[in-house]
């Protein structure tokens, strides 16, 4: 529904908080004149501008999880995990502690309580931003305004626009279009040729892994033995970052198995490498969404805003500059390096991005035609996370 109709089934108490917040001047009594007031102030350019000026990071943020979301409705406890993960910090900020001793301080005022995540989502349904189902169990869940949606969205992409550096195609880029999907196919086939042992900890040797890769389409250096890597995958702490998808990918799928001392192809691994079982982009994007949004929850929409600013060749640092405030730290990880290694990187990699290098303007990238067609076309569940644990084999 749309923000019009989601008003018209709103009772007064709430018509009348909405119209407080857009400084309304109407009959308080009349439902009919308060919508009509609300939608004269909200539907208005500036004053839609004006909202979204004033919001802080942590409420972009949380605004940016769910305009890209497919789904109409969402639970408290959802919007709450969001809200929290929109925070900066490691700890999530609490929510106030219900009934709790209120004694007086002896000397001072006692310092004041922390925002919980129930205080912003109030106010954005006293902004008219969400909303309360209607009837039935659709009563505690909360719906955004899909035309709202599509305002956020324009707004914040003229706004990032207006910061950002748009340039000629370079003479030479990069472009992965498929090598992934082949990739995975070529480890198939490795392991299924040759004897795969592994260390104690269940790793290939570093040996085996660089051979694995001479058949690759892209080939990488392994990792750096004092190196601190963890969280986006089963074996990435030894292995490279595309050769670390590609291997949990085919271990997701059960078509490799680790035994206590070797790698071995499966019946199932045999069949994909057959072509028995197709796969491709769409599969490995999908994969790669479930897999690294553990460490980087907002990954989603990360990708859909590149996806929006680089539909032409634009400069990195540019588009850098205007992301990276969404972009949160993961321990030893900067946000720099987690929008240039964990997401650009990828997009590159899984076929989605095009980047390349112009002379005077540095790094640029757009998207492929693939890229957006497989962003546009695949949507993963915000709770929909991948937790591989070594050794062990998710559910599919």
């Amino acid at each position: 529904m749309n923000f019009s109709d989601m008003l018209g089934y709103a009772d007064i108490a709430q018509l009348s908080r909405i119209a407080q917040v857009y400084d309304c001047r109407c009959n308080g009594n009349s439902k009919h004149e308060l919508i009509q007031a609300i939608l004269s102030k909200a539907g208005s350019r500036e004053g839609f501008d004006a909202q979204i000026g004033s919001m802080k990071l942590e409420e972009l943020r949380f605004i940016n999880s769910l305009i890209f979301d497919s789904r109409e409705q969402f639970s408290l406890e959802e919007l709450i995990a969001r809200v929290q993960s929109s925070r900066d910090g490691l700890e999530p900020a609490s929510e106030p502690a219900q009934g709790r001793a209120k004694g007086r301080a002896k000397k001072g005022k006692p310092p004041a309580e922390p925002e919980g995540p129930r205080d912003m989502i109030v106010r954005f349904k006293h902004y008219g931003w969400l909303f309360n189902g209607i009837s039935g169990p659709d009563r505690y869940l909360f719906r955004v305004p899909k035309d709202l949606k599509d305002r956020f969205r324009q707004t914040l992409k003229r706004k990032f626009a207006e910061r950002l550096v748009f340039t000629d195609e370079p003479p030479v880029y990069r472009d992965e279009q498929e090598l992934l999907a082949g990739d995975v196919k070529a480890l198939l086939s490795y392991v299924r040729h040759h004897e795969v042992p592994l260390t104690r900890e269940g790793y290939m040797h570093r040996r085996s892994m660089l051979q694995a890769m001479e058949s690759f389409g892209v080939r990488e250096e392994p990792p750096a033995k004092a190196a601190w890597r963890f969280g986006y995958g089963r074996r990435f702490r030894e292995y490279p970052e595309r050769f670390s998808l590609v291997y949990d990918f085919c271990f997701y799928n059960k078509w490799l198995e680790e035994t206590e001392s070797e790698l071995l192809l499966t019946p199932l691994g045999e069949a994909a490498l057959l072509g028995a079982q197709p796969f491709g982009t769409e599969q490995l994007y999908r994969f790669w969404l479930r897999l690294y949004k553990g460490p980087v929850p907002n990954l989603a929409p990360m990708v859909h805003w590149v996806d929006e600013l680089a539909d032409r060749w634009v400069t990195a640092d540019s588009l850098r500059e205007v992301l990276i405030p969404y972009v949160k730290p993961y321990y030893y990880d900067t946000a720099e390096a987690v929008m240039d290694s964990r997401i650009l990187m990828m997009m590159l990699h899984l076929g989605l991005l095009r980047i390349g290098e112009e002379e005077q303007r540095g790094t640029v990238l757009r998207m492929t035609r693939l890229g957006r067609a497989i962003v546009a076309g695949v949507s993963v569940e915000h709770g929909d996370v991948l937790r591989i644990e070594a050794g062990a084999v998710p559910p599919l």
